[in-house]
């Protein structure tokens, strides 16, 4: 039976994005909107992966047909540079007790997801890109850690410090800092600015952001390890 699943994409001039609206961290990437359906539904039975025991109600959609774009996004220079920029208007619904436990969940999912791929890539080589580029595994690790911790200023929270830590328990320092800062802003409601002046994102664009950057990453790490 097909599975309908609504979507939105987000088109620069350069690069394009789809991401489920329902499902944060469930976002790809092509050079243009069809590129990235496609991307999007050849990365579901994943993103199945990801959430299956965590998260309930994620259902794999078999043809491009059964992804119903609800929003067509106007993408910027950040889109164009290769991660997803703009909030769909969907992110902006009132989030209740019951849902921001089910966001917190898929982040959850996602970064347990990102720490099953570092375990596995331990030890080994990753593959370099057609030329040459490409972090090596420590570096993803530090990246994926230093970039999320800066996102919880977007919460108007204060970045934790995990310089000089133990990834481990750098990671699990963000991580804190950030279910933390969701349900300050969950509950108590955020500022129109950030610390000096920065800008804000809603609760579920964060969820949705830092899912895909955590999830983009642990995809990256398996695929360059892998055999």
């Amino acid at each position: 039976m097909a599975v309908a699943v609504q979507v939105y994409t987000e088109s620069g001039t350069k690069r394009a994005f789809a991401g489920a609206v329902e499902w944060p961290g469930w976002c790809r990437g092509g050079r243009r909107e069809d590129d990235a359906l496609a991307s999007l539904l050849e990365y579901a039975p994943r993103y199945a992966g990801v959430v299956a025991g965590s998260v309930p109600g994620f259902k794999a959609p078999r043809s491009v047909s059964d992804l119903v774009v609800v929003e067509h996004l106007r993408g910027d220079a950040t889109t164009d540079f290769g991660a997803p920029s703009v909030a769909p208007a969907a992110d902006g619904r009132p989030i209740d007790a019951r849902e921001l436990k089910r966001l917190v969940a898929i982040l959850g999912a996602s970064w347990a997801a990102f720490d099953r791929s570092v375990d596995a890539a331990m030890g080994k080589e990753l593959r370099k890109g057609p030329r040459g580029g490409g972090r090596e595994l420590d570096g993803i690790v530090d990246h994926v850690i230093g970039a999320e911790g800066s996102y919880v200023a977007k919460l108007a929270a204060p970045r934790p410090k995990t310089e000089g830590r133990d990834p481990r328990e750098a990671a699990d320092e963000e991580r804190g800092a950030v279910r933390e800062a969701l349900s300050r802003a969950v509950t108590h409601g955020l500022p129109e600015k950030g610390p000096r002046g920065g800008s804000i994102w809603l609760p579920r664009y964060f969820v949705r952001r830092a899912a895909w950057h955590v999830l983009d990453h642990a995809w990256e790490i398996e695929d360059r390890a892998g055999d």
